[in-house]
């Protein structure tokens, strides 16, 4: 069975779906290697404007597979550290792929499955999704999704998710800012669509941008230096050729190059 499928579109959409529904798209170290290439690949790839993650089966993922962990409990702790900073390495990707990356998320998300959904940019559920973050569990910690899912839900909130383990609903998951959408079900990938729809029509470079504008920014005091990074920014923007297009598009009244 293929862990992973890709489609790339006509107009730049790349969807990549978890396809493991046996083992509830959870993820062992071939599926993450396969996911680290895919990413890699689609982060230089010019064609790609949209990276759609989504899963087959009834669960979106279930994090860490059991068998792989139970395997790696055996092996040295420098087999272990190297193996888990491929796992880092895929959630670091994943965050800071330059193009906009939006997570379907049609069923129960666990542990790094979590973790996936609080690195993509925008991420939308359905009502029957459940999320744990459930390392504690098994005697182990969300160490490598970590960062990623307290810059989604904030620690406050990750002080208690990640100690008690409890499963918490899709409606809570957006109250906390974990999802940014629920939808039901049959509306999943209509919703989705639309979002990547809104996406097309933005510059892609721009995006990229303003990506990493949020990167640089977080949790940073407005002080001299981010101004001044901040001020050259955006006059290299107004100054690119997708700046002079986009302003002239408007008021030209026209659609800008990059619109799909």
């Amino acid at each position: 069975m293929t862990l992973l499928l890709e489609a790339i579109d006509a107009r730049g959409v790349a969807t990549l779906t978890l396809n493991r529904p046996d083992r509830h798209n959870a993820f062992d170290d071939a599926l993450i290697a396969e996911l680290n290439a895919t990413l890699a690949r689609l982060a230089v790839d010019p064609k790609v404007r949209v990276v759609v993650l989504a899963s087959t089966g009834g669960s979106f993922s279930a994090g860490a597979d059991l068998g792989w962990m139970k395997r790696m409990a055996t092996q040295s702790q420098a087999a272990n550290e190297a193996d888990a900073a491929q796992m880092a390495k895929l959630m670091h990707a994943l965050d800071r792929l330059p193009k906009p990356t939006v997570a379907l998320v049609q069923g129960n998300a666990y542990g790094g499955g979590v973790g996936l959904v609080a690195c993509c940019d925008i991420a939308i559920g359905t009502p029957a999704a459940r999320f744990c973050l459930s390392e504690v569990k098994l005697g182990l910690t969300p160490a490598t999704i970590s960062p990623y899912v307290i810059a989604a839900i904030g620690p406050r909130q990750a002080r208690r998710l990640f100690l008690t383990a409890e499963v918490f609903s899709a409606e809570t998951a957006q109250n906390i800012g974990l999802l940014h959408q629920v939808v039901p079900e049959p509306e999943l990938a209509a919703t989705g669509e639309a979002v990547v729809a809104s996406l097309l029509r933005n510059a892609p470079g721009a995006i990229a941008a303003a990506k990493d504008l949020v990167f640089l920014a977080e949790g940073r005091p407005v002080d001299a230096a981010l101004s001044a990074e901040t001020s050259r920014r955006i006059a290299e923007r107004r100054a690119s050729e997708e700046g002079r297009e986009g302003i002239g598009a408007f008021l030209e009244k026209r659609k800008a190059s990059w619109v799909i």
